[in-house]
């Protein structure tokens, strides 16, 4: 590479040094990545093509599912080609790139949820006002903005990283570009970098993470004085899909991007980025829908109407 200079690449380690894992990691992944994408994509059609889910709810949960998709596909069919070639390699801008898309996405799939979590304080605290305060301008609004912020604060660390020098070696111990492996591979002084970074931290995701946290506290504290059981239950029902997803999502984020550096490990590491990186959206439109009654109504309405479809043009049934 020559001294101080920009890579003309990088060599994404990833599994290769446990070579019966990437054996074991194909398959597998695969599998649930192409299930993550039916799953979603089942959520997104479901919502868009019926109007008993044109609600702000199911809003909400389309642009999240769209999102999950889009993260995981910046990620995922990188690292199952490199599970399966030698040369592993990855262009410099290609990896700025990936890391741009990926922690933009990332950062409005977290926005996305505490703007979830107050669709579902507005519906439990204030179910009157439910319409008037998440009108469709107010939500089309919220989802726009989640978006929009997302990619523009994370142009300056993307702006920031492709002006680093390297100056040792061009090996990124992970399966992507992720932050602090390539922060590690510099020569040039980060810490500029690294309080930006801490910054965009506290305002996006501790932000919206109290945000999620003040609304269930308000929402668990209006449930309780729900006098039937009944209705609490069902108070309950209605939020806590969402409220599984917030766990996973900020604790695996939390573990692995919020920890002493004595304790860090990159294998690790590598694993947990496996697990937020396919088994989460895998697992999200399962979450969502074997919870949500409306969603399985409008599932087997539609598995019906395939049906009454094939039986009048002869065409065979797969199920």
């Amino acid at each position: 590479m020559g001294n101080h200079t920009h890579p003309m690449e990088f060599i994404l380690i990833g599994f290769s040094v446990m070579k019966e894992l990437r054996n074991v990691l194909f398959v597998p992944c695969l599998v649930l990545y192409l299930l993550m994408i039916a799953g979603n994509a089942t959520i997104v059609i479901l919502i868009c093509s019926d109007s008993r889910l044109h609600t702000p709810m199911y809003f909400f949960l389309c642009n999240f599912s769209v999102v999950e998709m889009l993260v995981t596909s910046t990620v995922v069919p990188r690292m199952l080609t490199d599970l399966i070639v030698e040369k592993n390699t990855i262009s410099f801008g290609g990896c700025l790139a990936q890391f741009y898309f990926f922690f933009s996405l990332g950062t409005t799939a977290f926005l996305l949820l505490a703007v979830m979590s107050i669709d579902r304080y507005v519906a439990i605290c204030h179910p009157l006002r439910y319409s008037t305060i998440l009108s469709n301008n107010v939500c089309i609004q919220f989802v726009f903005a989640s978006w929009v912020t997302s990619f523009f604060s994370m142009f300056p660390p993307t702006v920031f990283r492709a002006r680093l020098l390297f100056c040792s070696s061009n090996r990124i111990d992970h399966f992507f570009c992720d932050n602090a492996p390539l922060l590690q591979l510099s020569c040039s002084d980060t810490h500029f970098i690294e309080l930006w970074d801490f910054l965009l931290a506290i305002l996006f995701i501790l932000s919206s993470f109290m945000v999620t946290v003040a609304s269930y506290i308000a929402i668990i504290s209006t449930i309780l004085r729900i006098p039937s059981a009944t209705g609490r239950q069902k108070a309950f029902s209605t939020c806590a899909s969402h409220f599984v997803v917030v766990v996973i999502g900020y604790g695996t984020t939390i573990f692995t991007y919020v920890r002493p550096s004595k304790s860090y490990s990159t294998d690790m590491n590598k694993l947990v980025s496996l697990l937020t990186s396919i088994i989460t959206p895998f697992l999200n439109p399962f979450i969502f829908t074997l919870r949500n009654e409306k969603v399985k109504e409008v599932f087997r309405d539609r598995l019906e109407y395939l049906r009454a479809v094939f039986s009048l043009t002869g065409i065979p049934r797969c199920c």
